[in-house]
């Protein structure tokens, strides 16, 4: 059987909330996608790589870090730009801009190669994976856009919880 995936973000959530979410969907194993494993404000510190990886541990969940699927900083620059021109922040973001989805496509999701990532979830026997990120809303994060060629590609079932 294939795993099942995921997606969640941070931000709007509380340390309890968050990993209820994952102990709730019985998550056995975290994708951290973030290029930045910090998250700035007290009240996110729960999801700073090593607070969050102890955390893991001692529910039992693993944790896999993937930079590739990171967006480059250039990226980034697009969608802080596109927010600013449409008066919004990375924590109120709607929705992804269509240049940051082009470009992300085409520098980061093109060129990964998933069989690794497969690989370690097959070895690991995950069955529920999620992919973090920090954004609150999936519309609004890279997450939706590598769930979706998950979906597609791999006919994964996608979740955002």
């Amino acid at each position: 059987m294939k795993t099942e995936i995921y997606t969640s973000g941070v931000y709007g959530s509380t340390a309890d909330r968050f990993f209820e979410k994952l102990t709730a969907n019985k998550i056995d194993t975290l994708v951290d996608i973030r290029r930045r494993r910090a998250v700035r404000g007290s009240q996110y510190a729960f999801a700073n790589s090593n607070r969050l990886q102890a955390k893991l541990k001692e529910l039992g969940i693993n944790y896999i870090h993937v930079e590739a699927l990171s967006p480059t900083m250039e990226i980034i620059g697009i969608q802080k730009k596109f927010d600013k021109e449409i008066g919004t922040s990375q924590t109120r973001r709607e929705h992804l801009s269509d240049k940051f989805i082009t470009e992300y496509k085409k520098t980061i999701l093109e060129k990964y190669d998933f069989s690794n990532l497969l690989t370690q979830l097959k070895e690991l026997g995950s069955k529920k994976t999620v992919l973090l990120c920090v954004e609150a809303n999936p519309d609004a994060c890279h997450r939706s856009i590598i769930a979706d060629k998950l979906k597609k590609s791999f006919g994964f079932k996608v979740k955002h919880i």
